[in-house]
């Protein structure tokens, strides 16, 4: 009979280490999840905050080497007023406002503040959880940069800002029904009515 023919062993998959190995792209994910992961943050800042405001700071931790605070929204216009004028860290500058939506959730909305020092050269973020029909306090009044930015959250998200002296939209016109990037906006929803009151069209033409 002929020798038995030798079979090579199997070739290890791309960009993997062989059976019982973690893969380069198994590793890489491991990594940014590491990355990603956040981590308790103390700061006189953050200390000077819980002594000001007792009970308002949820918590603060880093994340991807950002440093977030998560206070409460009811409070939105003394912290801001802290983090504007306080010694340590003043944050002269609102970057920008935004939000990420979690409608299955109580408090569906994570309402971010993006503040930065020019003094100190620093930024930070502040956070609150906001409810579906939770007005929260306009910092128009602490950070003039907040006027379009929270225009933009009302457009797109639907939170609206008690004391803003203009909140209408911004990105879409007046009259459109709905704001896009809620989860429950179905990415091919349209205002029907609008398009066909303005453009003179059906929606997909």
């Amino acid at each position: 009979m002929p020798d038995e023919i030798k079979k090579d062993p199997p070739a290890t998959p791309p960009g993997g280490a062989g059976p019982g190995h973690p893969s380069v792209s198994e590793k890489r994910l491991a990594t940014k999840a590491a990355a990603a992961a956040s981590t308790p943050w103390t700061s006189p800042l953050v200390e000077e905050l819980q002594k000001q405001f007792p009970g308002v700071v949820i918590e603060a931790h880093t994340m991807v080497s950002q440093s977030v605070v998560v206070v409460q929204s009811a409070a939105i216009l003394q912290v801001a007023s802290f983090m504007r004028t306080n010694a340590l860290t003043p944050f002269d500058y609102l970057v920008d406002v935004t939000a990420v939506d979690y409608p299955d959730r109580e408090k569906r909305f994570d309402l971010v503040y993006v503040l930065h020092s020019f003094e100190k050269n620093e930024r930070v973020r502040l956070k609150m959880y906001v409810g579906e029909n939770e007005e929260v306090a306009s910092v128009t009044g602490i950070w003039p940069t907040a006027d379009w930015l929270e225009r933009e959250v009302f457009d797109m998200f639907g939170v609206r800002f008690s004391g803003h002296p203009n909140l209408t939209r911004i990105l879409l016109p007046e009259g459109w029904k709905g704001h896009p990037l809620r989860k429950d906006y179905h990415i091919q929803q349209m205002d029907d009515d609008w398009v066909r009151a303005n453009l003179n069209i059906e929606t997909g033409q």
